[in-house]
C-alpha cells in the first residue's frame, strides 16, 4: 500500500494481498482521521460480504472468491468517544460463474486486493463525526456533536 495527501484529498494505492478496510483504517491512523468518507475501485479476490438480519440482531456472512471487479466502493470512518475507528462500507463486484457474468453487494466486512486497488479518502474537514451506539439494533449511527 502507498499513498499521497493532496490538498484535503488522500489517494491510496492498495497491492495484492492487502485489506482494504484495514488499509483505509491504518492511514486514517497514520494521519490522525477521526471521520471520513470513501470511494474506489480496484480488482479483488476475495469479499466478505454481509447482510444485516434485524430480528436477530446479526450478519448473515457470504464469502465470494476469484476473479471480483470492484464496481463500486463507497463507505465512511468514523470513531467513537476512545478515538476507535469503525468502518460502514458497501460495494459492488461483477464476476464470473461459468459463462455467467453476475454481480453481487452489500455491507463488507473485508476486501482482498487481486492485484490493485485505488481509493479516494476525503476526511470531513470543521468538525468530526462520531458513532453513537443504537441499543436497539446492537449497531452504531452517525453522531453529531
Amino acid at each position: 500500500m502507498d499513498y499521497r495527501k493532496y490538498g484535503d484529498t488522500i489517494y491510496i494505492r492498495m497491492d495484492k494481498g492487502d485489506e482494504i478496510i484495514g488499509g483505509i483504517q491504518e492511514v486514517c491512523k497514520n494521519e490522525k482521521i477521526l471521520s471520513a468518507v470513501f470511494s474506489g475501485i480496484g480488482g479483488c479476490s476475495e469479499a466478505q460480504i454481509q447482510t444485516f438480519l434485524p430480528e436477530t440482531g446479526t450478519f448473515e456472512t457470504r464469502t465470494l472468491c476469484g476473479m471480483l471487479e470492484l464496481a463500486s466502493l463507497t463507505g465512511n470512518m468514523i470513531s467513537d468517544e476512545n478515538n476507535v475507528l469503525y468502518h460502514h462500507t458497501h460495494a459492488v463486484f461483477s464476476y464470473k460463474d461459468g459463462e455467467q457474468h453476475c454481480l453481487a453487494a452489500g455491507h463488507m466486512k473485508s476486501i482482498t486486493v487481486l492485484y490493485t486497488a485505488e481509493i479516494e479518502l476525503r476526511p470531513v474537514i470543521g468538525g468530526t463525526i462520531h458513532r453513537q451506539s443504537d441499543p436497539e439494533t446492537g449497531t452504531g449511527f452517525w453522531s453529531f456533536l
